[in-house]
């Protein structure tokens, strides 16, 4: 374990880089997922069609491929961008499409009939959503959600491809010159549940508040 104490700064550095690249991966995911799962239940077809291409081709698709692309190919087309960033572009992208998923299924469980007694009473597709569907598809929606923040904190791990010094780089890195595997990825473990566990708390929280709320 002396490797672990020796080197706990740029342990913790690394799991401060897997925080920030969950963090703003996952608030990323849900703009672009809220935005889509929008799309998928839109009037307009075409809309429909859009958010469902990207569903069927994104979910398909490895994690790890989407961030290949998102680190090495966007700069042959031009697009250069910081390597955390580019990984974050991949993460976010990538768990939109479960998102998109997610708030469809959320809004199918309102019943149709509120929906048609709040537009009988002249609410606007807009105010129906906001007033009437989102509010109740919430509660369905926090723990997928909560599961999928889990994915992201344990899905910034890719970023050690590319080279950025989140906690499985820097594990990795210290594993390759100390040899220290057992102690080295034991640390890591307990880290990685430490955010996974906050992750569980604060939905867990969540959804007893909104069933209070019923």
């Amino acid at each position: 374990m002396n490797v672990v104490a020796d080197h706990f700064g740029e342990i913790l550095a690394g799991f401060g880089c897997t925080v920030l690249l969950t963090l703003v991966s996952f608030a990323a995911a849900l703009i672009l997922g809220g935005a889509l799962g929008l799309c998928r239940v839109a009037p307009l077809r075409v809309l429909r069609a859009v958010a469902s291409c990207y569903v069927q081709i994104v979910r398909n698709l490895p994690l790890l491929l989407v961030v290949v692309v998102t680190v090495f190919v966007l700069p042959q087309l031009g697009l250069t961008l910081p390597l955390e960033t580019s990984v974050t572009v991949g993460l976010a992208v990538y768990i939109a499409s479960y998102i998109c998923e997610i708030l469809r299924s959320g809004m199918e469980t309102v019943p149709a009939g509120q929906v048609e007694a709040a537009r009988a009473v002249g609410l606007s597709t807009a105010q129906c959503l906001r007033l009437v569907v989102l509010p109740q598809a919430l509660r369905a929606m926090v723990q997928p959600l909560g599961n999928m923040f889990i994915a992201t904190a344990l899905g910034t791990a890719v970023g050690s491809v590319a080279g950025v010094n989140e906690l499985s780089g820097v594990i990795r890195q210290l594993n390759v010159q100390y040899v220290e595997p057992i102690a080295l990825f034991a640390s890591a473990t307990v880290l990685y549940v430490a955010l996974t566990l906050a992750g569980g708390l604060i939905t867990g929280g969540l959804e007893r508040r909104l069933r209070v709320r019923r």
